[in-house]
């Protein structure tokens, strides 16, 4: 079985090799557009849209795709654009509990077989000083909500309920759970 990863991201590629998984990375080049006002609905339609770009040309191909993102007071907050966006969302989720979602995809077209869902983890942030979110800002343009739980040097998370690896970017029991199901 070929599977592959449709995702450039260093946490996703990292806790999949930790599975013991075998896949290339081959990542998605669309343009991740949703008009879902729904996390849930959004994560999974864009981890789809991740996966049909990549298996379309790979129709033979195990194709995982995934999204993350943050809800936080009735915002859908994704990558920052800049330090002054990664400011503004660090100083939104501040002190406050948020939602992580993720939406997760596998898909192999020459089978005709797909499957699909999300899963929800919440995080309690620490209530920082302006001067600690400056100094935060900036440093994780890469990654929903504009923090890195598994930086050690991230004081920004203070409680997980839920799937840590979630939080990450990948939820580990989840994808496990959807695989099996893709498999049987």
């Amino acid at each position: 079985m070929y599977i592959v990863l449709a995702s450039k991201s260093p946490r996703r590629i990292e806790l999949l090799k930790q599975l013991g998984v075998k896949f290339d990375v081959i990542p998605s080049q669309c343009k991740e557009k949703s008009t879902k006002k729904r996390p849930a609905a959004r994560v999974k339609e864009l981890a789809l849209q991740k996966a049909f770009d990549v298996a379309r040309k790979y129709p033979n191909a195990v194709v995982i795709g995934a999204d993350t993102l943050v809800y936080c007071k009735g915002e859908i907050i994704g990558k920052p654009k800049d330090k002054e966006d990664a400011l503004r969302i660090l100083r939104k989720l501040n002190g406050a509990w948020q939602s992580v979602y993720t939406g997760v995809c596998v898909l192999c077209l020459s089978e005709q077989k797909m499957v699909f869902g999300h899963d929800v983890s919440k995080c309690k942030a620490r209530k920082l000083s302006d001067g600690e979110l400056l100094h935060l800002a900036g440093k994780h343009m890469d990654k929903a909500g504009a923090y890195a739980v598994q930086d050690n040097e991230d004081p920004f998370i203070e409680k997980i309920v839920g799937s840590k690896t979630n939080v990450v970017g990948f939820p580990v029991e989840f994808f496990n759970k959807l695989f099996k199901e893709f498999l049987a």
